[in-house]
């Protein structure tokens, strides 16, 4: 189990802190939704933690066969929905290095599907991950 403590700042502002590594982190509200747009938003930090996990299982699985996915580099785009807002999609596209080359590609691409955020978003949020191959 992983405790993340934090607290309100006021206008429109938390800080969390991972407590095991002392690492934090703060949120504002997004400039369409009342913020100012200063850092992640909550929904920025799913979209983040959506593309972060992806990569995470599919260096894993690399790495089972022996091969390091140094220099794999991601975008991911979130839209949301309109009032009531929520997440309707999240676009991740990952650029795997060329040592991805000796991994079979359906190995890294399950992998990729079977991450623990991808499995916890609701079937409503459209996921949608492409890969490129350098």
């Amino acid at each position: 189990m992983v405790k993340i403590t934090g607290e309100y700042q006021g206008d429109l502002h938390c800080v969390a802190t991972h407590e095991p590594s002392g690492n934090s982190l703060v949120t504002d509200a997004p400039k369409d939704n009342q913020g100012r747009g200063e850092a992640f938003s909550p929904t920025d930090l799913l979209a983040t933690a959506f593309a972060t996990c992806v990569c995470t299982i599919v260096a894993m699985a690399a790495r089972v066969k022996g091969v390091d996915l140094k220099g794999l580099r991601y975008e991911v785009q979130k839209e949301m929905t309109p009032p009531p807002r929520r997440v309707a999609s999240l676009t991740l596209t990952l650029w795997l290095p060329p040592a991805a080359k000796a991994v079979p590609q359906e190995i890294l691409e399950r992998a990729a599907h079977s991450c623990p955020v991808h499995q916890s978003l609701a079937p409503e949020v459209e996921k949608r991950i492409e890969f490129r191959w350098e």
